[in-house]
């Protein structure tokens, strides 16, 4: 976060894309606003352990932090998205209670958060997991208001993704060529490739369902730096993939994709985690 003014004022912004910048703090968002941020994002945790590691504080004093942030974002008229870690497991701690991840998501949208993204933060979660997650969260924030944010460690990314569809969640976050992650959760890999989630939509044959891909930082760079080994977000390229199997009009051109993540690992000196992305290239 120490060069987010020369980031921000480095990229040429496009109009139609979104640019939200993470805020640990009162502080933080005063620097992002003053280097020109139109949108930031609030990150707590469902597991308190992780909490301290992450931001070193507890949930609770987390939220009140984030309170801050959300009352002056709304003073400027900047919108605020809030993340949830660690929403299906936790480095430390194992297994999250849903009833966890709903009490921390439930404030942050009464706070003022217009979208929360739940994250598999080193992707332990199952299908059968995600499902009681959400079914917990739905009690208490409208499914308009969910996204997900699902890591792929276990190659559950996917499937976990199709899960939150059917129960109606309509944006997921992923990164390009499945690139960046959490180094400190041992044999983890990335997020699920953007590439590979849009060959499963398309496979699906569905028209449209108002699905819309988020949140894919370019190449997938970042990550949790406490959990070993865990890699970035579900590659962008393999959520295309699957949206667009399942007829779902994203707006996004896969094969652009696939070449900004080839120029991003190849700039990172890096290969792509993006199933879709290497079968299209060896075709």
């Amino acid at each position: 976060m120490a060069d987010h003014t020369a980031v921000l004022t480095g990229i040429k912004r496009s109009p139609d894309v979104r640019y939200p910048v993470l805020t640990p703090n009162i502080q933080g968002f005063q620097a992002a606003v003053a280097a020109g941020a139109s949108e930031v994002a609030v990150f707590a945790s469902a597991s308190e352990t992780f909490s301290w590691k992450n931001i070193n504080c507890s949930i609770e004093e987390s939220l009140e932090r984030f309170e801050q942030v959300i009352r002056a974002a709304q003073q400027e008229g900047i919108p605020v998205r809030g993340y949830v870690s660690c929403a299906l497991g936790c480095p430390y701690e194992g297994p999250v209670k849903p009833s966890q991840v709903t009490k921390v998501a439930k404030c942050l949208f009464e706070l003022g958060c217009y979208e929360l993204s739940l994250g598999d933060t080193i992707g332990l979660g199952t299908a059968g997991s995600m499902a009681e997650m959400l079914r917990d969260v739905l009690t208490e924030v409208p499914v308009r208001a969910l996204a997900v944010h699902c890591h792929d460690t276990y190659g559950q990314a996917l499937p976990n993704i199709l899960i939150a569809l059917q129960m109606g969640v309509s944006v997921v976050d992923c990164s390009v060529a499945g690139l960046g992650g959490c180094p400190f959760a041992k044999g983890a890999s990335g997020n699920v490739a953007t590439e590979d989630v849009l060959y499963m939509l398309h496979g699906l044959g569905i028209e449209t369902m108002g699905v819309s891909v988020v949140d894919c930082s370019v190449a997938g760079l970042g990550g949790c730096p406490f959990a070993k080994g865990a890699s970035g977000n579900v590659a962008t390229e393999d959520v295309l993939y699957m949206l667009h199997g399942l007829g779902i009009e994203t707006g996004v051109d896969l094969l652009k994709v696939i070449e900004a993540g080839e120029f991003i690992c190849q700039a990172l000196r890096r290969a792509s985690s993006s199933k879709v992305s290497r079968a299209i290239k060896n075709i």
